[in-house]
């Protein structure tokens, strides 16, 4: 009878052996299954869609942003949030630089929205207003 060997002391017979390979071979599996496609040649593989960034842009008088003081999640600090923009992301990307370079204050783009530190909910209005987008204050 032939044995397999699992450490320095554990000696087990062959046919256990079958049952450690149908275990490597499951959590192998697994491993493949929660990780990302990195690679592959197959034309059915997971194919990306990145038709989020191709959105056309609408005109600022075609748009209606919404902005509200925010400070949710935050430890109590105070964010104003600009959302309802349609369109591409480059394009909301530089509508938020161009709101923090004017307010003088940091914040960041974020899942389709502009974060700006600090309260300047008015400030905010009055510049999206003259860039000529339609502008509704939430919440008080």
């Amino acid at each position: 009878m032939s044995q397999v060997r699992l450490s320095d002391k554990l000696w087990l017979p062959a046919e256990t052996d079958f049952v450690f390979r149908l275990a490597r071979k499951s959590n192998e599996e697994r491993i493949v299954k929660n990780s990302s496609l990195v690679y592959s040649t197959d034309p059915k593989g997971k194919q990306t869609n990145d038709s989020s960034d191709e959105r056309q842009t609408l005109p600022p008088p075609q748009q209606t942003l919404k902005v509200q003081l925010d400070r949710k999640q935050r430890k109590g600090k105070a964010v104003t949030l600009v959302s309802g923009f349609v369109g591409a992301n480059d394009d909301l990307k530089t509508l938020g630089k161009n709101l923090k370079s004017k307010c003088g204050v940091g914040g960041t783009v974020k899942k389709g929205e502009i974060l700006i530190q600090g309260d300047f909910r008015v400030r905010v209005m009055e510049l999206l207003s003259a860039e000529g987008y339609k502008v509704k204050r939430v919440g008080g």
